[in-house]
């Protein structure tokens, strides 16, 4: 049979087919996730545009950190991206992501600035998403067993 008289399934039922069987839990710790990586990338953007087109005390260490800030909002992005997709290894980097964040929040709240507020988001957004993550019903959707379960 050509293609045209077996057509394969539209990627729009596929799509909400697998809407459908991923745990609500799953897409929120996904959208947690996601505004992670952006919140990251929007960041090491702006510093990198400031450490070029500004007057840095360091232009090579400012657009080191723009640099490392956008490729390490991949691993959250990413992460999401498996998790929306219900693969079983993307819950390590999005944990990961989440227990890096804890000491940021920590750090941003013991500062005397306008940093105390984004330390209490990002706290909040990180212990969020790591019970969301550690959940049964989402381990259960990504397919990951515990210690000793074969079933």
């Amino acid at each position: 049979m050509s293609s045209e008289q077996n057509p394969g399934p539209d990627p729009a039922d596929t799509a909400e087919a697998g809407a459908a069987g991923r745990p609500r839990r799953l897409t929120y710790a996904a959208v947690l996730a996601a505004l992670e990586g952006v919140a990251l990338a929007v960041g090491g953007l702006w510093v990198l545009v400031l450490g070029l087109t500004g007057d840095p005390d360091d232009r090579q260490q400012a657009v080191t950190l723009g640099i490392t800030l956008v490729v390490l909002a991949l691993l959250p992005l990413l992460a999401a991206r498996g998790l929306l997709l219900r693969r079983g290894w993307s819950r390590g980097p999005a944990v990961i992501t989440q227990i890096m964040a804890l000491p940021i929040a920590y750090n941003l709240l013991k500062a005397d600035s306008m940093a105390i507020p984004a330390g209490i988001a990002l706290a909040v957004v990180a212990v969020a998403a790591l019970v969301l993550l550690v959940n049964g019903e989402t381990t259960r959707a990504l397919g990951i067993k515990g210690p000793g379960r074969t079933e």
